[in-house]
């Protein structure tokens, strides 16, 4: 067998994995990944049982870093990389089967651990894409808070209110404490969790201003201020640091996929051309 199908495959694999990796972390819309991990969490259920709660903490965390979405719980994300597991194994199988060489064996070997590995990558994408969204938003949000606590209103009034005004999943937090709070919970208690739906330095700083200042008698509007001062600064720091690593990760995707895989089609090319004129370097 000539080394030209394999060059062949090899190019079209690392064009699809370099495409994928110039994707944007945030696509357009997150309800179509929701659905696709609740299909897999019911095929997953089906192969077997989840009862394995090993590191369900840490999952658990990642899942509400996520914002818990579909309403997945850690059984529910188990299943789905089960899920995910099979359906790399039934993709894996018939391309192996057609790669050349012994590309296809390891495919075939690859397929099931990365279906089972794609469930975590979708749920660190989604993170990390509300993490930003939250970074954006925290500034103007506090600064309205602020206003909202110095017209007269009580702080889970206050967030409740600004919750309403505005959208996104630092609004959506808001809102859920305010109405945790109306429910009979506790203050504490609802910016506790909070802060574990979202684990971003900037959230924990706000949180622990505002338990300051509860405890010390603190005016809680200038605590406000202070804070949407430092959430500005964080985030042109942010955009400064991300916008430093854009640069390499293109160049390093262009230059350790692209363009070997435009090089690898080139020489499958060349090679398929020189076996057909009979080994001659110009053909006659």
């Amino acid at each position: 067998m000539t080394l030209a199908p394999v060059f062949a495959f090899l190019a079209a694999g690392f064009a699809v994995a370099g495409l994928a990796l110039l994707l944007p972390a945030e696509l357009p819309s997150f309800g179509g990944g929701a659905r696709l991990a609740g299909l897999l969490a019911r095929a997953g259920g089906r192969l077997r049982p989840v009862r394995n709660e090993a590191a369900a903490g840490g999952l658990r965390a990642r899942i509400a870093a996520a914002g818990r979405p579909a309403g997945l719980g850690t059984r529910e994300v188990m299943a789905a990389k089960l899920g995910a597991a099979a359906c790399g194994a039934l993709v894996a199988a018939p391309l192996g089967a057609v790669a050349p060489s012994r590309l296809g064996v390891l495919i075939a070997l690859v397929g099931p651990p990365a279906g089972f590995l794609a469930p975590d990558l979708w749920l660190a994408r989604r993170a990390a894409a509300r993490a930003r969204a939250v970074r954006h938003d925290l500034p103007g949000m506090l600064d309205l808070l602020r206003v909202t606590v110095e017209a007269g209103a009580s702080l889970p009034e206050s967030l409740a209110a600004v919750g309403r005004r505005a959208d996104g999943p630092l609004a959506a937090e808001w809102r859920a404490a305010g109405r945790q709070v109306a429910l009979g919970v506790p203050l504490a208690d609802a910016l506790r969790s909070m802060g574990e739906h979202l684990p971003l330095p900037e959230v924990s700083a706000f949180l622990g201003a505002l338990e300051r200042a509860r405890r010390h008698g603190a005016p809680l509007a200038e605590t406000l201020a202070a804070q949407a001062r430092d959430a500005r600064f964080a985030l042109q720091r942010h955009v400064r640091e991300e916008a430093a690593r854009a640069g390499p990760k293109i160049q390093l995707v262009v230059a350790l996929l692209l363009v070997p895989s435009v090089l690898l089609l080139v020489a499958a090319a060349l090679l398929t051309a020189l076996i057909d004129s009979g080994g001659a370097l110009v053909p006659v």
